[in-house]
């Protein structure tokens, strides 16, 4: 009689596939809670404390692992020695196994600490599931409810083929793999978050009360957040990911591509719900995210925030008290840039909103929630593509960024920003409502492609320019942008996203009726950069932080 063990945490399909072998004459073997659904089914199963002699310890801790398990498991059908000796000791083969693992990452989801979440590492699991993996030739080793179904269907017709066993030992060692990372990096110490400067500190350094240069570079990094030190990073760092979809293509069609969802993710783009339209590619993926980055600073804000992006960086942010009036005015910014753009908003997709955009070419919408008339004012629109993301925008973690041979690993931005250590420079201090506007622009800045210049009034940009190779010819951009439109610059705030090497960045915005700047400072030069402010009269803000995005 063949004999299969089952020992699951997930219990789905559990029943049919128990009920299944049984009527097919196999006999079941299981531990604790699976052994008692089984029977509460009306099945008849064997413990596992049976089959070992020895009963369960310290609350199930200790259950599986033992020889007559792992030895009616590991026993190679084809070696006459393996099934001599399994005889010897009266053990007797195990020929499937069906096992899930504790849920580990949803307790760490749910707020467990290292010490909960240790009670939620199991050890049993994975040393059966890799011991039927690793004999996949005698044994069937199943991970996945969704494959209980297949399995019944191959015994019926004469077994799994070498194939099939094979694949289920792949996706079990997959499986076994990302959970061992998952548990890996949350054990793992946390990164240190980067220093800001204290309290009454000058962004300048201490010499920026008197006539003495500016902090270097050097000084100013250093400020910002020291190297890393020993240990905020894994010595080896252990990513899954498990595959959603296949895509089309690349970001060519001749480049084969697909999206994976990291493992134990608890938001971003793997929650995505397609409402409507066709499916999403590659270059759509890489703008939903650059679109949500970009709308992220206001995700808890009054009001609404909409972003219009092309290539991964906005061509358009702004404010407003509804979604449509957001849309607008950020499609005001460069609505020829915005010509199958991908948008993002912080508030459900109202029916005025949807009308808004009907009436333009976009790519992807991507919102909270949409009111059903907006669905349907959008309906015609058979291309485009509808996308719900639940949860926060707010990226965490770690970012990684492949390059050839390895990968450079960071923390993700902080798209939160503390205008704390915010310090004026500049004799003059900007008005109430040039620093409302410094506030916008600079959050706007961080998920603007470096070199990063955002012109911004009103809660609005009015000029972006970005991906240039110097700063000035960003501002210039910038400038030329808002000038296209024939927008009136006078009144306007300025944001860098790192600091003015030279002047001339600031001479040409101040040329152009820019009132106000905010940058991190840190250059060499920051003293003839503030003399230049101050000879245009323009209020200057050093933030202390950079938001450089490659």
């Amino acid at each position: 009689m063949p004999r299969a063990l089952l020992s699951v945490s997930d219990k789905t399909g559990l029943a049919d596939l128990a009920r299944g072998l049984a009527d097919r004459g196999w006999e079941l073997l299981s531990t604790g809670g699976t052994a008692r659904a089984l029977r509460a089914a009306g099945l008849d199963v064997v413990d596992v404390a049976d089959a070992t002699g020895h009963p369960e310890m310290m609350d199930g801790r200790v259950k599986t692992l033992h020889p007559a398990i792992h030895a009616g498991v590991l026993a190679r059908r084809e070696n006459p020695e393996d099934l001599r000796e399994l005889e010897a000791r009266g053990y007797v083969p195990i020929d499937l196994v069906a096992v899930n693992l504790y849920p580990f990452r949803e307790a760490v989801a749910a707020g467990a600490g290292v010490a909960e979440a240790m009670e939620h590492v199991d050890i049993g699991g994975p040393t059966l599931l890799r011991s039927a993996a690793k004999n996949h030739a005698g044994v069937i080793a199943l991970v996945d409810p969704a494959d209980y179904a297949d399995a019944l269907a191959e015994l019926d017709g004469g077994g799994p083929d070498t194939a099939r066993r094979r694949a289920w030992a792949a996706k079990v060692f997959a499986h076994t793999a990302a959970y061992d990372a998952a548990i890996a990096d949350h054990v793992a110490p946390g990164a240190r978050p980067a220093a800001r400067p204290a309290a009454g500190e000058s962004p300048r350094g201490a010499a920026a009360a008197d006539d003495a240069p500016g902090e270097t570079q050097e000084a100013f990094e250093a400020r910002q957040g020291e190297e890393a030190p020993e240990g905020v990073f894994p010595a080896t760092l252990s990513v899954a990911f498990t595959k959603v979809q296949d895509l089309r293509y690349g970001e060519n069609p001749d480049q084969p591509a697909a999206f994976y969802a990291e493992a134990g993710a608890r938001g971003g783009l793997p929650t995505l719900e397609q409402i409507q339209g066709k499916d999403l590619s590659f270059n759509n993926l890489l703008d939903v995210d650059g679109a949500l980055l970009a709308v992220s600073p206001w995700t808890d804000s009054e009001s609404a925030a909409c972003a219009i992006v092309k290539h991964t960086t906005p061509c358009g942010i702004a404010l407003g008290e509804d979604v449509a009036s957001a849309y607008r005015s950020a499609l005001a910014c460069d609505p020829v840039s915005a010509f199958g753009g991908i948008v993002a908003v912080t508030r459900t997709l109202s029916t005025a909103a949807a009308e808004a955009m009907a009436d333009h070419f976009l790519e992807v919408i991507v919102a909270p929630a949409f009111e059903p008339d907006a669905i349907e004012a959008l309906a015609h629109k058979k291309s485009l593509r509808l996308l719900r993301i639940p949860g926060s925008l707010v990226a965490e973690g770690l970012d990684l960024k492949r390059v050839r041979g390895g990968v450079l690993v960071q923390k993700a931005m902080r798209m939160r920003f503390d205008e704390s250590a915010w310090r004026v420079v500049t004799a003059r201090a900007p008005s109430a409502a040039e620093r409302g506007d410094l506030a916008f622009a600079w959050r706007a800045c961080a998920s603007v492609k470096s070199n990063a210049i955002v012109l911004a009034r009103d809660r609005r940009t009015v000029g972006i320019g970005s991906g240039q190779m110097s700063r000035v010819d960003a501002s210039r951009l910038a400038v030329l942008k808002a000038h296209d439109r024939a927008v009136d610059l006078r009144g306007s705030a300025l944001a860098s996203d790192a600091f003015f090497p030279f002047r001339d960045g600031v001479d040409a915005a101040a040329e152009a009726g820019v009132t106000a700047i905010i940058q991190p400072g840190g250059s060499v030069r920051d003293e003839e950069v503030i003399a230049a402010a101050d000879e245009h009269g323009v209020a200057m803000v050093f933030t202390g932080r950079r938001v450089f995005r490659h």
